[in-house]
């Protein structure tokens, strides 16, 4: 199998686990999303040391350890991927699966705002088109459910914030995750310990099935995150771009045809403007993409010097 497929396999694969989430994480109820939190978070750290132990690869350790600028960006890293699988797991426990898919669907929206606000990059008018029908979007949810959709919001800039400090990190996923992991182990200890204490802990209390389940949080955490990888570094961006709509395709169709949640026609019409949006934004994209590559092919190659 050539490198390119294996990088479409690696990639249908992440963002299948991924659209899938809802099924996983509806089954741990009646574990509260914080305990679901703590418990994803511990495990996700024991799985990934045991894989990292396996591939005898625990060097970067002492090399990230004389880098204080990039400890700080885990730091803050680790805090807002806290945040979006925290956000997430209440989001799908409180039966509002559809509204943490819309979250997925405005990321790529929210990425080229952070790019424009933080980064100060020039958008090309097709970008300022997707982003100001994105923005009526949420107007028309906003109407639509009475308030703002908060949830769809938190998840969108947490994990583009993410995305963000990560790109700048430029750690493997890995060890990304296994030193993200560890700055969030100590306060979900912590948390765990306290509930056990308190004697509100589910862990061990329910069914073995339950405990399983717990357990293979940090599996179902890392392995999507590995296989990304494997598609990040096999794929062209805008071919990895396309596959991410799949994700909360599949969550959307959790949350309406499997949870029943309610899809009245006013949080349709604002669910069309947003892939309206990304439309725009995902032609725009490729077309720009060919342009690049017509351009690097146009460009002739440098003619060595004569000796």
């Amino acid at each position: 199998m050539n490198q390119l497929r294996l990088g479409y396999l690696y990639g249908f694969g992440a963002y299948l686990l991924w659209g899938f989430f809802p099924l996983y994480f509806k089954r741990l109820r009646p574990t509260g999303p914080v305990e679901i939190l703590a418990h994803r978070v511990v495990w996700s750290l024991l799985f990934v040391a045991l894989l990292l132990a396996a591939a005898r690869n625990v060097g970067f350790l002492r090399a990230l350890a004389r880098r204080p600028r990039a400890l700080a960006g885990i730091v803050a890293a680790a805090l807002l991927i806290a945040v979006n699988w925290g956000t997430y797991i209440y989001g799908v426990n409180s039966d509002r699966v559809v509204e943490t898919a819309l979250g997925y669907f405005i990321n790529p929206l929210v990425v080229v705002l952070l790019g424009v606000f933080v980064l100060r990059e020039r958008l090309r008018p097709a970008q300022w088109a997707a982003l100001g029908v994105g923005t009526v979007a949420v107007v028309v949810l906003t109407v639509d459910y009475g308030r703002l959709p908060y949830l769809a919001l938190t998840l969108a800039f947490s994990f583009g914030g993410y995305g963000l400090v990560k790109k700048r990190l430029g750690l493997p996923a890995a060890e990304g995750l296994f030193v993200e992991s560890a700055v969030l182990a100590l306060p979900a200890l912590a948390y765990l310990g306290w509930l056990g204490w308190r004697g509100d802990a589910t862990f061990g209390h329910l069914s073995a099935g339950h405990t399983a389940l717990l357990v293979g949080a940090g599996a179902a955490t890392a392995i999507p995150l590995l296989l990304f990888a494997g598609a990040a570094n096999r794929l062209p961006l805008t071919n990895l771009g396309m596959l991410q709509y799949l994700a909360p395709i599949l969550q959307l169709g959790c949350g309406v045809l499997i949870f029943h949640e309610p899809m009245p026609p006013a949080r349709l019409a604002g669910f069309a403007l947003v892939w309206l949006a990304l439309v725009v934004f995902t032609v725009d994209a490729l077309r720009q993409g060919r342009r690049t590559r017509a351009a690097a092919r146009a460009t002739p190659e440098p003619v060595p010097a004569a000796r």
